[in-house]
């Protein structure tokens, strides 16, 4: 089964309240201008892991997902567990969504 934008919502959530309230920082101090909505960030990450293979619930677990702000982005990076060995597993860091 495929990640979704509310597994990537809750991955936030458990990486601690901080990071899910960066998402929400980076939309809300932009306005008048409009970034990613922190809802259009976790869909986005849904399909950019989805289309990495992280996927596929049998090989891989989201553990959490973390946020760092730039001053005009947000810098990402999720943890999985591979099931199989049990290894934990960081993505490259991802820059984006400004």
């Amino acid at each position: 089964m495929s990640l979704t934008r509310d597994d990537l919502r809750a991955s936030f959530e458990r990486a601690g309240e901080g990071h899910w309230r960066a998402l929400v920082d980076h939309h809300e101090d932009a306005y008048p201008a409009s970034r990613p909505t922190p809802g259009d960030v976790a869909r986005g990450e849904s399909e950019r892991l989805n289309a990495a293979g992280f996927g596929n619930s049998e090989q891989y677990e989201l553990l959490e997902s973390r946020v760092a702000r730039g001053d005009t982005d947000i810098t990402l990076v999720h943890v999985l567990r591979d099931r199989r060995t049990g290894a934990r597993i960081e993505t490259p860091a991802y820059t984006d969504y400004a």
